[in-house]
């Protein structure tokens, strides 16, 4: 079964000014960036302790799984490019509701920790 979180580009200075979709599918653990139908640029990614299914709740480790807008660029991130997902929307929080329990919230696309990026290249050929 696929697993699939497309995020919509909803801010105005990402560097990748041609891409309007960021399609991740966490079952090849994988990032596309989008324009129309078109791969721009694809990227190896990596998810928390427990990436099967949707984000059910605070702390589940979970990615969310669906539409989502990149709503803001986190400039004093320790990671690169860190980007907010705009988790939890209307349905996250009224299915959490229902549960008695917190949705969570604070999701970020990000790249490796800053002054880090080297690492990526091994940890490719680790995992």
């Amino acid at each position: 079964m696929r697993y699939i979180v497309l995020l919509l580009i909803a801010l105005t200075n990402v560097a990748f000014a041609d891409v309007d979709l960021v399609k991740v599918d966490k079952s090849d653990n994988k990032m596309y960036l989008l324009d129309g139908e078109k791969v721009v640029r694809e990227y190896h990614v990596a998810f928390g302790a427990n990436p099967k299914g949707h984000k059910q709740q605070e702390g589940d480790e979970r990615t969310p799984e669906g539409v989502y807008t990149l709503d803001y660029k986190k400039e004093d991130s320790a990671f690169y490019r860190a980007m907010h997902v705009s988790y939890p929307n209307d349905q996250d929080i009224a299915s959490a509701k229902q549960r008695g329990v917190s949705p969570g919230g604070f999701i970020m696309v990000h790249g490796q920790r800053n002054w880090l990026g080297w690492l990526a290249i091994v940890r490719r050929q680790l995992g």
